[in-house]
């Protein structure tokens, strides 16, 4: 089976995606600078599989480190994760952004060629969409980002594919993802971001252990249903599986390709808290607060594209997303706390 490099493999998506490929027979090497992920990941990860992954500790700005990863771990393709990816962070600080994610992945796709990879799965966002006409969207929808963290994926996203169109690269699929939510059903890797949660799921759950003392809404004046922000919540498992499905197709295949990601179905804050305290019993005290800058009203997938290119389909519900996640948390809190 060929031998794959995950970089922020660590991370909350790249753990999931490393499951999906070591089930599947895949041999995984993962990288992360963990500013962002547990150390403790690796050893998680063999309890689900029982195989013990080999780890890689660098950033991906530091070339040096990216090359000499390469030589140590020769590889067949390349799945780039690593990113910064708060939408309001990205506003607040800018350059660090261009240069976690930009800069970074220049860095990377240098070792690479230095290294002969030539294929690679990317890691994009629907963010790209900006403010969408209609939804769902689908891949030909205009591109007109609205925030940092979403103008840094399309730079990003053109320099992957000027590089298979000018033979740099042979093979790259751009993964546009929705909302990923969840966690694997063992409870035992899952989101657990570093400081303040900068995603609804991990905030929601923080509030349902009694973390936080209770969730924003931003928004409740939205032309949608209840007034709140609608988004396509897409279960991080179903995600996992989508990259294997990408995987597959670029190291079989020479050229580029660009999906969707997500359920085709749109929910918003609102029903997501109603969902998560119907699956789990918990109730969640919430605020109504401001919009935030760069937000949209709705953002919701055509995943048509990626079910008959890969034969991909999401196949898990919203409960199943707000239990699996309650789960991890619930796993997470006795760790922290004891019972």
């Amino acid at each position: 089976m060929a031998r794959i490099l995950l970089t922020g493999g660590a991370g909350f998506i790249g753990s999931h995606t490393a499951v999906v490929l070591l089930e599947r027979g895949y041999d995984v090497v993962l990288l992360d600078d963990f500013s962002n992920a547990a150390r403790d990941v690796p050893a998680r990860l063999q309890r689900i599989t029982g195989v013990g992954v080999p780890l890689i500790e660098a950033d991906i700005r530091d070339e040096a480190a990216m090359a000499a990863a390469l030589a140590a771990f020769p590889v067949d393709a390349v799945i780039h994760f690593a990113a910064k990816k708060a939408v309001a962070e990205s506003e607040a600080d800018p350059l660090l952004y261009y240069d976690s994610n930009i800069v970074g992945t220049v860095r990377l796709l240098a070792a690479m060629r230095r290294a002969g990879v030539g294929r690679i799965v990317f890691s994009s966002s629907a963010t790209v969409y900006g403010e969408p006409d209609e939804c769902p969207i689908d891949e030909q929808a205009a591109l007109r980002v609205t925030n940092v963290y979403g103008r840094t994926k399309l730079v990003m996203e053109g320099m992957i594919t000027d590089l298979v169109r000018t033979r740099t690269l042979k093979a790259a699929a751009v993964l546009r993802y929705f909302n990923p939510v969840g966690a694997h059903p063992s409870g035992l890797i899952g989101e657990d971001p570093t400081g303040v949660p900068a995603n609804l799921m991990p905030y929601l759950c923080q509030v349902a252990e009694g973390k936080r003392p209770y969730l924003n809404v931003f928004g409740d004046d939205y032309p949608t249903h209840d007034g709140s922000g609608v988004r396509d919540f897409i279960h991080v498992m179903d995600l996992a599986e989508a990259h294997e499905a990408a995987l597959r197709r670029v190291l079989g295949t020479d050229g580029d390709f660009t999906v969707n990601l997500g359920t085709g179905t749109g929910y918003s804050v609102l029903d997501m808290i109603g969902a998560f305290e119907g699956a789990t019993g918990v109730k969640v005290p919430y605020k109504i607060a401001p919009r935030r800058p760069g937000d949209v009203a709705a953002c919701y997938a055509d995943p048509a594209r990626a079910a008959t290119l890969l034969g991909w389909r999401a196949t898990r519900g919203i409960e199943d997303m707000c239990r699996d996640a309650w789960r991890w948390q619930s796993k997470i809190a006795l760790t922290n706390h004891g019972p």
